[in-house]
């Protein structure tokens, strides 16, 4: 069984974003929390402050969004409301967002019974 087949397993965008103009980003931030409510979604985690346990520091910006599923996420990202406001990030910031889909409860309790 594939985990996407699994009812309410969440979904997450991270992104990865370095700013090059704090005032027209800050514009951007004001405008996103509530075009991701519209598709479910919620921030884990949003800002700069963060620490690297192995490999090379973060100097950027780190973002997790979680979402009910990754066609939300992917809805999301995908829909006219962000990829207008994206314009706005675009022009003050250099990005990298991944989707990528969640571990569902019931496998994670299924991985720590067989895990030695």
């Amino acid at each position: 069984m594939q985990i996407s087949s699994i009812v309410d397993t969440p979904a997450y965008i991270v992104g990865r974003v370095t700013v090059e103009d704090w005032d027209a980003y800050g514009e951007y931030i004001k405008r996103t929390p509530k075009i991701i409510d519209q598709f479910g979604g919620r921030f884990i985690a949003r800002g700069v402050v963060s620490e690297a346990l192995e490999g090379k520091s973060e100097t950027g910006r780190m973002v997790i969004i979680e979402f009910p599923s990754l066609e939300k996420a992917k809805a999301f990202y995908r829909s006219d409301a962000y990829q207008n406001t994206r314009q706005i990030r675009a022009n003050a910031a250099e990005a990298q967002f991944v989707a990528i889909e969640g571990f569902p409860l019931s496998a994670w309790e299924n991985a720590v019974e067989h895990s030695l």
